[in-house]
């Protein structure tokens, strides 16, 4: 599948504050049902519009607890939801179900499925159409390609990567085509993926985790002027890096960067990162939140958020107003690329 000249990317209209939705789904440690429905009904009432899930999150707890929330609400209420394709969801055995508080993928008491990578067209439509009924949504805006890419899949990367663009992209085209979704993309960890795929496909957004943020910016180098080139717009998930540009270093709990224990060398940086911040009085998650942003290619960051108290403070933090001396002293300490633009001092708000 060659990339097309008759593909205009078209990507919705994104506020810059989204909500992403794994937390919803038990990321790491089990969330109370009412506490998870509590956080999207604040996000909505925060005025976040734009609302991203997958599949994978909880193996369907985290897009069917989204649409409970979705369908209580008014329906002329206009939300924007984002979920993904490449993993169709198996019922595992009679008597194999977790235990309580069992960690599986990383989800904790997730629903009794087991996620299987499937990249081709007809895993990709079953996909999409299970996510749908979860959601309750007669059409997904934003349908994104979950995790493909070399540091994930290893040796098997080769074999997911064509699998997609012979048989899945084919079926999000069809599906774009139709007006069954508003827009398809990637949602993915890795920007060089991105560029691999870029080659080969069209596409209108991409959802890149943790690799354009406060911490590293390495994405600035040749993703992001492709994307400028090609018209292609730009979600930011992950803004913390795993948790450790919104706690700090300066508490008692484990410091992870990247899903995984964080090395001596973030950790230093991170510091370095903390005493400018705490020399403006500034929180370091306000900065890390609101930094991605400055980009013009980047439409929306989405945090994770697992209730209606981390809505606030996330609320919060986005509308910290930031001096631009702090974006001063970062360049000025070497804790920014030369060509990362910086936001200007007034607050940014949510649509």
């Amino acid at each position: 599948m060659d990339a097309s000249s008759s593909f205009t990317p078209t990507c919705p209209p994104l506020p810059p504050l989204g909500f992403g939705a794994a937390a919803i789904g038990n990321l790491y440690q089990p969330v109370a049902e009412g506490a998870a429905r509590a956080a999207v009904a604040a996000a909505v009432g925060a005025g976040i519009r734009y609302l991203d899930t997958a599949p994978h999150y909880g193996f369907g707890l985290s897009e069917s607890r989204l649409g409970t929330v979705l369908a209580e609400l008014d329906p002329d209420e206009k939300l924007l939801v984002s979920t993904k394709v490449g993993r169709v969801l198996m019922p595992v055995a009679a008597g194999m179900e977790a235990g309580a508080g069992q960690v599986r993928h990383g989800f904790a008491d997730a629903a009794p499925y087991e996620p299987v990578f499937d990249y081709g067209y007809d895993g990709v439509m079953r996909s999409y159409s299970e996510s749908r009924q979860r959601l309750g949504r007669e059409r997904i805006d934003l349908l994104l390609a979950h995790d493909l890419g070399a540091v994930t899949h290893g040796d098997g990367h080769t074999v997911h990567f064509r699998r997609f663009l012979d048989g899945g992209y084919r079926a999000m085209r069809e599906l774009r085509d139709q007006g069954a979704v508003g827009a398809i993309g990637l949602g993915v960890n890795e920007w060089q993926v991105c560029l691999e795929a870029m080659d080969h496909a069209d596409f209108d957004v991409v959802l890149l985790a943790g690799r354009y943020t406060l911490l590293e910016q390495t994405a600035l180098d040749a993703f992001f002027p492709a994307c400028v080139a090609r018209g292609v717009r730009v979600v930011i998930g992950g803004p913390y890096n795993s948790g450790i540009l919104a706690n700090g270093t300066q508490g008692t709990a484990p410091l992870y960067y990247n899903y995984e224990p964080a090395p001596a060398a973030m950790i230093d940086r991170v510091r370095r990162l903390e005493a400018v911040c705490d020399r403006f009085g500034v929180p370091l998650a306000a900065a890390a939140l609101q930094f991605p942003l400055a980009h013009p290619v980047v439409a929306s960051v989405i945090p994770g958020m697992a209730d209606a108290a981390q809505v606030a403070q996330t609320r919060a933090l986005m509308d910290t107003v930031i001096p631009s001396e702090l974006w001063q002293a970062l360049s000025a300490d070497g804790l920014l690329h030369e060509q990362a633009p910086v936001p200007t001092p007034n607050p940014v708000k949510a649509a």
